[in-house]
């Protein structure tokens, strides 16, 4: 009598198993294809870096957050060892498969809004897209101020302060 094991494998003519049915084994053996062995999560920090990245490549947008966050941002960025926050003024929902993203920007006094709002749109979602293998379901942009052409920086102004 054979054993369970041996009767589920298909037999070549010379009486053992078939090479087809060799890689299945050992695939199986292993727990399946590499790719499939764990999970990965991302955290919502990660993808609020990359979204705050790639918004900030987009021309017209002259910074990101609100003034308040600005400020605060600014003096954070004083203290010693502090890096300045490419997430400022970005919000990410992370799920296991989707994300959504929320934008608060300043624009340049003098550009097309809505092009702006569609250029950024556009590049926040291709490149959390492809580093991330998520899906992003929307991309919410709230345009909070105008850079007017004579206004100073939030950002100079303050670092000038002794």
């Amino acid at each position: 009598m054979t054993e369970p094991a041996a009767r589920n494998q298909s037999e070549s003519p010379g009486g053992r198993p078939s090479d087809d049915d060799a890689r299945s084994h050992l695939t199986k053996r292993g727990g399946g294809e590499p790719a499939s062995r764990g999970r990965t999560t991302i955290a919502d920090g990660v993808v609020e870096k990359i979204a705050g990245l790639a918004a900030r490549d987009v021309f017209g947008v002259h910074t990101m957050g609100s003034g308040v966050s600005r400020t605060f941002g600014a003096m954070r960025d004083r203290v010693p060892g502090g890096n300045k926050s490419v997430s400022r003024g970005v919000k990410a929902e992370v799920g296991e498969v989707q994300t959504a993203i929320d934008l608060e920007i300043v624009v340049d006094y003098g550009v097309a809004i809505a092009d702006v709002a569609r250029d950024v749109r556009e590049n926040v979602i291709a490149a959390v897209e492809r580093m991330t293998g998520l899906e992003v379901v929307e991309v919410n942009i709230a345009v909070s101020d105008v850079k007017l052409p004579d206004e100073e920086d939030d950002d100079d102004s303050e670092s000038r302060l002794q």
